[in-house]
């Protein structure tokens, strides 16, 4: 999990689910994420399946997305399903059926990308 208090700049990737309440800026690949209503990523989203709450500011491609309400997404989409919930705002092109995400994109996090992960959240903390 990712604080609403922690900024990371770089690329995540991991091969579980993760959830964002602070703030990314760089690509993100994962097997599922959730964004809060506090985050906000800029960058490429690439999902098995996606619930956004917050702002992404970049394409995405996820084979199940869920935009919820208060959420905005500004970028282009590709996806196999997808909801959107009234009070979302969306804006971009919406390419269903073009999401298939590679499974070379979902790997483990290098040791580097821990300890910055690690010392982001153990200096917001203090």
């Amino acid at each position: 999990m990712i604080g609403s208090d922690v900024v990371i700049r770089g690329n995540i990737e991991a091969s579980a689910d993760l959830h964002i309440d602070g703030r990314v800026i760089g690509d993100i690949a994962c097997a599922a994420l959730v964004m809060g209503e506090t985050s906000f990523v800029e960058g490429e989203i690439v999902a098995d399946s996606a619930r956004i709450s917050g702002a992404v500011s970049g394409s995405m491609r996820v084979r199940d997305l869920m935009v919820l309400r208060g959420a905005k997404v500004d970028g282009d989409v590709s996806y196999e399903t997808i909801s959107i919930e009234q009070g979302a705002f969306v804006s971009g092109r919406f390419a269903p059926g073009s999401a298939s995400v590679a499974p070379a994109l979902v790997t483990q996090i290098t040791e580097t990308q821990i300890a910055t992960i690690e010392d982001a959240v153990f200096t917001s903390a203090s």
